[in-house]
């Protein structure tokens, strides 16, 4: 490649606010996309989808190789994320299968499940480097890109922007819905600043009753790693719904002596199956994370154990969370306090909270 900017970039990144900062004219709001980062690179042919580690994600988007070349200019380098609708909805946990290592695994994806980039800043076009410009110009420069690629059915879309703080709160309290996350806020001014934060990001966060099915021990020694958390269905059955993990070192070993109580064995727990031979072949996700057939390891990390430990699903914590994606939490829950006044079984997806239904493509008419 000969671009002004050569890959790998490590895109700008967002640090997180409690509410929308206020308005004083130089701020502009975007909603914030549930994907994969990345950040796209095109010179003629040659196309490198570059990913937040700076590791590329060509190989496992082939579709959206073929999409730059098809609906991007000859020579540009794009800031957006990469996304995976079913139906009008953002589908997470369908994108994360995306990343195979077996290529013909990711062909057959490519057709099936095909994603789609959500473009939001520009950093070069043609011979020049725009890392300098003020993000307002860049924006301007970015949305005279698009034509038909910002019509329905093309698979590179220009994501909504305002300037108007009301609008954004109204998108924070609707766009959820449809998959969305949150509110992203770029002064107006802003040059273009490589893995460091300094936009704003404005998230959902909830809290849940949750019960703690057990821990995976952290990778520098018998001390917890991480709580495995589950809540009951409408029959009885206890759902793992992720994890709560920021601790400090000395809270992890504080831990490890209060949940020793409750220590138990795979054979009597209710998530014993997932580590049985049956499971394994059959590739179900085990507590803590998503699981390869045959393998009790991540296919994020081949050196992550999902192990854990069983503990008997009678410690009720209440966790902050921000969304849903599907019966699982989308990120990592924050612990907030024990709650022996709570029963486990009262631990139940009814206590959630569900985000207004939402269109994907009234969202990205603007």
């Amino acid at each position: 490649m000969t671009l002004p900017i050569e890959p790998p970039v490590a895109p700008m990144l967002a640090k997180a606010v409690k509410g929308l900062p206020a308005q004083d004219g130089t701020l502009l709001y975007e909603p914030k996309w549930d994907g994969f980062r990345c950040i796209i690179f095109r010179d003629g042919d040659e196309v490198y989808l570059g990913s937040r580690n700076e590791r590329p994600f060509t190989r496992y988007f082939p579709e959206l190789v073929e999409a730059a070349r098809r609906e991007l200019p000859d020579r540009v380098v794009v800031d957006g994320e990469i996304v995976l609708r079913q139906g009008q909805v953002l589908d997470f946990d369908a994108l994360q299968q995306r990343i195979h290592p077996a290529a013909s695994r990711v062909k057959l994806l490519a057709e099936r499940t095909p994603a789609s980039f959500i473009a939001f800043d520009l950093l070069a076009l043609g011979d020049d480097n725009l890392m300098e410009t003020p993000f307002r110009r860049r924006r301007e420069l970015l949305a005279g890109l698009f034509g038909e690629a910002g019509e329905p059915g093309g698979s590179v879309r220009l994501t909504p922007i305002t300037d108007d703080a009301a609008l954004a709160g109204r998108w924070f309290e609707t766009f959820e819905g449809a998959g969305l996350d949150g509110i992203v806020v770029k002064p107006g001014d802003l040059p273009y600043e490589p893995d460091r934060r300094t936009m704003f990001k404005v998230k959902h966060e909830r809290t849940a009753d949750v019960v703690v099915a057990g821990y995976r021990e952290h990778k520098k020694g018998p001390i917890v790693g991480s709580l495995l958390l589950g809540l009951y269905d409408d029959t009885g059955r206890l759902h793992h719904v992720g994890v709560a993990a920021s601790f400090p070192m000395t809270r992890r070993a504080e831990l490890i002596e209060e949940v020793k109580p409750y220590l138990t064995d795979l054979a009597t727990h209710p998530w014993g199956a997932w580590m049985t031979p049956a499971a394994e072949a059959g590739g179900e996700q085990a507590p803590g994370g998503p699981r390869r057939p045959g393998s009790n390891v991540s296919r994020w990390n081949a050196k992550k154990d999902l192990s854990f430990v069983p503990l008997r699903p009678e410690l009720v914590m209440e966790v902050a969370y921000d969304h849903m994606e599907g019966e699982r939490f989308r990120h990592t829950a924050q612990f907030r306090r024990w709650r022996p006044d709570r029963t486990p079984e009262s631990c139940t997806y009814e206590q959630l909270e569900r985000p207004i239904s939402y269109d994907l493509d009234d969202i990205l008419a603007g």
